[in-house]
């Protein structure tokens, strides 16, 4: 295999960081895109590419992805990791809090994944990971944004699937349920969020970033190339659907 090139977002830490780390481990040149300094990401990747923006701004998006190729040469995968989800009863949502999350979670996947599609053609060769969630399948009612977010990008997934696929670029979901990171430890662990979600599982243990490493590198390994439009319920058995 030629050299291949990754580009991750919200790869500063968690999931994201742990994705990077392993396509390195696999031979690809890895950039990472975060809104946060990616110090501790870059400190276990050689030659790695930290770029400092807004997956939502397509002005910073584009100038970072020319960045990768003016960087690398070429750009092969693309993971849409970056997310939020912030857990509130629905009638507290605000419009803000709606935005806010479909922002991030749905339209940030569209600004990457249309930067970067130029590359990708240009390469003959392609791989686009959306990173989605459990949750989907199985409704948690204090995160009804999050939720219809996350389906959204399967849509998304779907659909982009069939319009990529003439270019030998193939589009696939990987949906993991609750994973123990920094920000779920700050946000939902302290809550009991982890034993709630683990006695939903028949997998009795709570979910690890390295747990999601297998799927990831699977869907985009050369062999892959007839999956496509699939979203892989790796949630520890909480969800079978």
């Amino acid at each position: 295999m030629d050299t291949r090139t990754a580009l991750v977002t919200g790869a500063a830490q968690g999931l994201g960081q742990e994705f990077a780390v392993a396509l390195a481990g696999r031979g690809y040149r890895v950039a990472g895109l975060d809104i946060a300094p990616q110090a501790e990401t870059a400190g276990k990747i050689p030659d790695y590419l930290e770029l400092v923006g807004d997956a939502t701004d397509d002005e910073q998006v584009r100038a970072g992805t020319q960045r990768v190729i003016d960087r690398f040469g070429t750009l092969h995968v693309v993971v849409n990791n970056a997310g939020v989800y912030p857990a509130k009863p629905f009638e507290e949502i605000t419009p803000e809090d709606w935005r806010r999350v479909m922002r991030v979670n749905l339209e940030a996947p569209f600004v990457v994944t249309r930067a970067a599609l130029p590359h990708l053609k240009a390469a003959g060769w392609g791989r686009v990971v959306n990173i989605v969630s459990a949750a989907v399948f199985t409704a948690p009612p204090d995160m009804v944004p999050y939720v219809a977010s996350k389906m959204g990008l399967i849509g998304f997934t779907r659909a982009l699937a069939s319009a990529l696929g003439p270019y030998g670029i193939t589009v696939n979901a990987i949906a993991p349920t609750m994973v123990r990171t920094a920000t779920a430890e700050r946000t939902v662990g302290a809550g009991g969020g982890f034993e709630a979600v683990r006695a939903g599982q028949v997998v009795p243990r709570t979910q690890e970033p390295s747990d999601l490493v297998s799927s990831l590198l699977y869907v985009v390994d050369e062999g892959s190339g007839f999956l496509t439009g699939q979203t892989l319920n790796v949630s520890g058995g909480s969800a079978f659907l």
